[in-house]
């Protein structure tokens, strides 16, 4: 599975920018990053190409984070990729809590990482539909 840093942080000038630099003094790449704006405090996500090491540059630099594990589903790049993977979830009772993606020009598609309550269980169905997983290794690598 995937490993998503979740970082919380004021709301204020300056922030995303005291995040991007720890990680850059660390030489660890962002390869995807999601910013939620929580009224005085905000979320920012990350997918690092090294989670263990962001982690302790960001603590070290005084952020409250946390690492999740997250389902990074492959889809085709095309339209109508998102709705054929999405189109059964209702069905098989499967809520998202937290998604974004982007599109991989090294895998010709797109990466979609979901979150959802049993992540294991969602992973297995989707395998079993035919969907590729990543694993975190494979998404550091893309």
């Amino acid at each position: 599975m995937a490993k998503q840093i979740n970082v919380f942080v004021d709301n204020r000038i300056g922030r995303i920018q005291s995040i991007t630099e720890a990680l850059f003094r660390e030489n660890i790449n962002i390869r995807a990053m999601a910013i939620q704006d929580r009224g005085e405090f905000g979320l920012v996500k990350l997918i690092v190409d090294s989670p263990e090491r962001a982690v302790e540059a960001l603590q070290k630099n005084n952020f409250a984070c946390k690492q999740k594990d997250v389902l990074a589903v492959v889809i085709e790049d095309k339209p109508g990729g998102l709705y054929q993977l999405l189109k059964s979830f209702p069905e098989d009772n499967v809520n998202i809590l937290d998604a974004y993606g982007f599109a991989a020009e090294t895998i010709k598609g797109s990466v979609f990482f979901i979150e959802v309550k049993d992540a294991g269980q969602v992973s297995s169905f989707l395998q079993g539909k035919g969907y590729k997983i990543l694993t975190d290794q494979e998404v550091m690598e893309l």
